[in-house]
């Protein structure tokens, strides 16, 4: 089966009931995207598909043929970071890394839909990603730096 992966087509040899997170960390060495809970409810495997924050290690393959998939390594351009990841960095975010892929990628998604998101709606949305080492004010305070970097962005482009 072929899928679209960080906007390239990729071959998969997965069955249609095996789950997206082991095709990518197991078939394309796309480990990024972490192993947490296997059972949906930690985040620290959320990639996008068609935009939308999803769970790898509850989304089987069948389906996902002509969907968008994006993992936290289709996100920088080139050597440069995406604002997200570049906020998550300045703030010193992460103290273990395990979550920090997928509560980059949920921001991503929540900004990428709704770049003018409330304090409010940033940690509604960030409220089921788990942060074992509790880095939950850093995780908010990078969320919102990067808001400001991507509103900071568009203005460029727009000028």
């Amino acid at each position: 089966m072929q899928l679209k992966i960080n906007g390239k087509l990729r071959e998969v040899s997965g069955a249609h009931g095996d789950m997206l997170l082991w095709a990518l960390r197991d078939e394309m060495g796309l480990t990024g995207t972490k192993f947490g809970c296997g059972v949906g409810l930690c985040g620290a495997c959320t990639v996008m598909v068609d935009g939308v924050a999803t769970r790898a290690c509850i989304t089987p393959l069948a389906g996902l043929q002509g969907k968008e998939i994006r993992t936290i390594e289709g996100l920088a351009d080139g050597a440069t970071l995406h604002p997200v990841q570049q906020a998550f960095l300045e703030h010193q975010t992460p103290q273990c890394g395990w979550c920090m892929s997928g509560q980059i990628m949920t921001v991503v998604a929540l900004l990428d839909r709704n770049p003018v998101a409330s304090e409010a709606d940033i940690v509604a949305a960030l409220s089921r990603n788990y942060c074992r080492c509790g880095c939950y004010v850093r995780i908010k305070s990078a969320a919102l730096a990067a808001q400001q970097k991507l509103a900071a962005r568009r203005e460029g482009e727009a000028a």
